[in-house]
């Protein structure tokens, strides 16, 4: 059953159709999961797999300050693959669409020689003044991160430490995730953020800069500052770390900043707004202000 007036037709014929409406922009996101270079299946399910695989477009859609509205995905597998592993993938992808009301409206399904390929496109839309770019930031905006970091990465950390220890072939180990499921619910299982976008815009506040943390902060933020021409200065303090990525990253004798800033895979979002906006954002839940953007001249740098 459609959700969504824009979608005219959905699967059942070569295309499908979608009208937006005059005042709307349309944005279309891409992305393209090889098996071995982006996922597991060692250790990855194939319905978490369709969830992660709708909501890494989906949280692109929100990073613009959209709406995500429709989806084609396509896949590619091999005959090591049943029915029943197809049916799981779209189960979780499914899931996903459902959870953000997004149309899935086509796609197409071949054979691989050389393992799983998966290929997901997402359309969405957003009032033409409303859109956010990665361009837009200035100096003193205030630079603000949703929920926390690392999570995620430590997730996948433990995951592969679990799946050597079963290489070593002692088929009556199991692995040892007790009191670690939020790492392996965030690696596994992440979650785009509909939520921050409708807080945003019922406080009236609009973000001059924006995207998700796909790579890790640091890169992120790095990207913001060289297309809006700027410095910045985060602190370390008020990067927001979780307790249970601290433990973790102790476990692992890892640095933990360096796990925060350059994991990746956390799907939070990064933005910028202007200072006039403090009280505001300071205010909200899940919101964390972390440093504010300069001059160019001054550079990029973590204190």
């Amino acid at each position: 059953r459609l959700k969504n007036s824009s979608t005219r037709y959905g699967v059942g014929d070569d295309c499908a159709v979608m009208e937006y409406p005059a005042d709307k922009q349309v944005l279309v996101t891409s992305d393209l999961l090889m098996e071995g270079i982006h996922f597991d299946l060692t250790y990855v399910p194939m319905k978490h797999l369709g969830y992660k695989a709708a909501m890494v477009n989906l949280s692109d859609i929100y990073a613009m300050n959209g709406t995500p509205r429709q989806m084609v995905f396509s896949i590619a597998l091999g005959k090591r693959f049943c029915v029943e592993d197809m049916e799981a993938f779209y189960d979780g992808l499914k899931m996903a669409c459902e959870a953000h009301e997004v149309d899935i409206v086509g796609g197409d399904t071949t054979s691989s020689l050389t393992g799983l390929a998966i290929s997901i496109t997402c359309i969405g839309e957003a009032d033409k003044d409303k859109v956010v770019y990665r361009n837009g930031a200035k100096d003193t905006d205030l630079i603000c991160v949703s929920g926390d970091l690392g999570a995620a990465y430590m997730g996948l950390q433990l995951l592969e430490r679990e799946k050597s220890v079963l290489k070593g072939g002692d088929k009556d180990l199991q692995p040892d995730f007790a009191g670690k499921e939020d790492l392996l619910e965030r690696q596994l299982k992440p979650e785009a953020r509909r939520d921050i976008i409708r807080k945003l815009a019922k406080e009236g506040v609009q973000p001059t800069a924006m995207m998700d943390i796909s790579d890790g902060l640091s890169s992120e933020l790095l990207h913001i500052c060289t297309q809006s021409k700027a410095g910045c200065r985060i602190y370390e303090e008020h990067i927001p770390i979780d307790y249970q990525t601290a433990v973790m990253a102790e476990e692992f004798n890892m640095n933990l900043t360096t796990c925060a800033l350059n994991g990746g895979e956390d799907y939070e979002l990064l933005f910028t707004v202007p200072m006039t906006d403090h009280e505001k954002v300071s205010e909200m839940e899940a919101i964390n202000l972390i440093g504010h953007i300069t001059k160019p001249e001054l550079g990029c740098a973590l204190i």
